[in-house]
């Protein structure tokens, strides 16, 4: 089985945000039709371009499909504009994701290896753009959209994007959107061969302020450094 964070070091490109929300959290919880899909981008974005920074705690589910295996992790996650994000693991345990903007390093601590990459070098701000600040998405993406209902996702909707830079990164990617905010509480990355990695967000918060201590990171000693 695929682990996540090496993969994740070499391409950062199976990031999202997903699975078991509690329909409780979202602004509404009747199903809601799905507006335009270019109003529906342009209200997402609008909204992330008023926020500075963004907390949450999340779990994550990766799914592999030839093996159909699913590992499922949770912890808190920080992001701060212009690319920094910080996720801290609970499961597995003190494991890291840091960017400072410039390079992003993946921390495995059962192994005590940690990977570093240019951020000009990852697919990751493709995929959330709309929290780093580092693009847009309807420059990434072509869109169309669905409706909550049909999605399984009561009081919002779901923007499908499809990458307009072919990448073997991801086919898609799906951004589940709280109608009532347009905030994303959830994003779904298929891969080429199938595989699903998913986040969900819960209790998320933006415009906090956020320590620039949070997105810089010094391993344990004897940890070896990986630079692919």
């Amino acid at each position: 089985m695929r682990k996540f964070f090496p993969a994740l070091s070499v391409t950062v490109a199976l990031l999202a945000l997903a699975a078991s929300a509690d329909r409780a959290s979202f602004a509404q919880t009747q199903d809601v039709a799905a507006p335009d899909v270019d109003q529906a981008v342009f209200a997402v974005q609008s909204f992330y371009d008023k926020s500075k920074t963004f907390r949450s705690d999340f779990q994550q589910k990766f799914w592999v499909k030839a093996y159909n295996q699913e590992k499922t992790s949770r912890g808190r996650v920080v992001f701060a504009k212009p690319g920094k994000m910080n996720w801290e693991y609970d499961d597995p345990k003190d494991n890291r994701v840091v960017s400072d903007g410039t390079t992003i390093r993946v921390y495995e601590a059962s192994n005590r290896q940690m990977f570093e990459q240019s951020i000009d070098r990852s697919q990751y701000p493709a995929v959330l753009s709309f929290l780093t600040g580092t693009g847009r998405l309807g420059d990434a993406f072509t869109f169309e959209i669905a409706g909550g209902s049909a999605m399984n996702f009561p009081g919002g909707y779901v923007l499908v994007g499809t990458p307009k830079a072919p990448t073997p990164a991801y086919t898609k990617v799906l951004f589940y959107v709280d109608a009532g905010t347009s905030q994303v509480r959830r994003v779904m990355v298929i891969d080429g061969q199938g595989n699903r990695n998913r986040f969900d967000f819960n209790n998320p918060r933006v415009n906090e302020p956020v320590a620039a201590t949070q997105f810089s990171f010094t391993p344990p000693p004897g940890t070896s450094i990986v630079r692919p």
